[in-house]
């Protein structure tokens, strides 16, 4: 077994850990930049760099003490978790090679090193550029077709739907056959990114008026189908628009997860649900190697087929740019799946 590596690679990296537990709104002090020693990997190991760092509104829950979600917070001290895309730029293992795309939960570092094993390699020909596989369609995908089973002739409202899984769920419901797919966003300019990039049939600004008069006016009908990320109104006024025996795919309630809410995933009021027959089904992406796996089949030949838009933006500036875009992202300043640029 032969040690290959790239010649720059530096003695020392930076990496993101948590300084203190939220409590009330991000900000920037809520993170610490630490220099480090860059890992040495052994027999067997990779070194990899770091090349985007993918952000979800998911992380907001693991910088708390109390978490709600069905996994550890972050401790402090810790170094901040999540996906990535990188290079490997050392190997000591006969299964990667230096130059491979690889996937990496290292989290939020300029390189990490581990076994091989721990960075699935990525087919660089796949998707037009890494950061492809940074999106959030796992948990899109998921939620619309196993859970919500969203298919033909569907009414398909989708809340909070210029975010990272809801510009993606409203396009996998069409790919799937929906009559007629409507988002709600924040923003004249999100709705025309919905309707004229994305091709959402219809989308409103939930700012402008109450949410149930939107959904009559565009969805007379009755939906069918309900893909919520966001909650409270949106999810009552769901229950008032929808035609009986509805689909609800229950993803995340962010009107209650931003700020200092005593109860940030409140249970729905289901008795006006269950009076319609709805079917109301909370969900939880695990990103199995199976869900990973079925999204990305799906992404890849929609993309090739032209039926399909990523929507994504790529916040440069370096690791030390990723808390400041992840505040910027949960202010709503961002339009689709977001993911920060480490490596030139």
């Amino acid at each position: 077994m032969t040690d290959s590596t790239m010649p720059t690679t530096p003695d020392t990296m930076w990496e993101v850990r948590l300084a203190k537990h939220l409590k009330g709104d991000l900000g920037t002090d809520t993170f610490a930049l630490v220099q480090v020693p860059t890992p040495e990997p052994t027999t067997g190991e990779v070194l990899v760099r770091t090349d985007y760092l993918g952000l979800s509104v998911a992380y907001l829950e693991m910088l708390r003490a109390d978490s709600r979600l069905p996994i550890p917070p972050w401790e402090v001290g810790q170094r901040i978790g999540g996906g990535a895309v990188g290079t490997v730029v050392r190997s000591i293992s006969a299964d990667l090679a230096v130059g491979d795309q690889v996937r990496t939960m290292a989290g939020w570092c300029e390189y990490s090193a581990g076994s091989a094993d721990q960075y699935p390699k990525l087919d660089p020909d796949l998707f037009p550029s890494p950061v492809h596989y940074l999106s959030q369609g796992p948990t899109a995908y998921y939620g619309m077709s196993e859970i919500a089973k969203a298919g033909a002739g569907d009414v398909v409202f989708v809340s909070g739907a210029a975010g990272g899984v809801g510009s993606l769920a409203g396009q996998i419901a069409k790919c799937r056959g929906a009559a007629k797919v409507i988002g709600s966003a924040g923003s004249q300019a999100k709705i025309d990114y919905l309707v004229d990039e994305l091709g959402f049939d219809a989308a409103f600004d939930y700012h402008d008026g109450p949410v149930l008069d939107h959904l009559r006016e565009l969805a007379p009908e009755g939906i069918t189908v309900f893909f919520d990320n966001v909650g409270k109104e949106q999810f009552d006024a769901a229950v008032e628009a929808a035609a009986p025996g509805a689909r609800f795919a229950l993803c995340g309630a962010l009107a209650t997860q931003i700020g200092d809410h005593e109860d940030r995933f409140p249970e729905p009021d289901l008795t006006a649900a269950a009076a319609k027959g709805i079917e109301a089904l909370p969900f939880s992406t695990y990103h199995t190697p199976e869900q990973i796996a079925a999204w990305t089949e799906h992404f890849s030949t929609w993309l090739s087929e032209d039926r399909f838009v990523f929507p994504h933006t790529i916040v440069e500036g370096g690791l030390s740019a990723a808390p400041q875009a992840l505040v910027s992202l949960l202010k709503g300043n961002y339009k689709g799946n977001v993911s920060v640029r480490v490596a030139d």
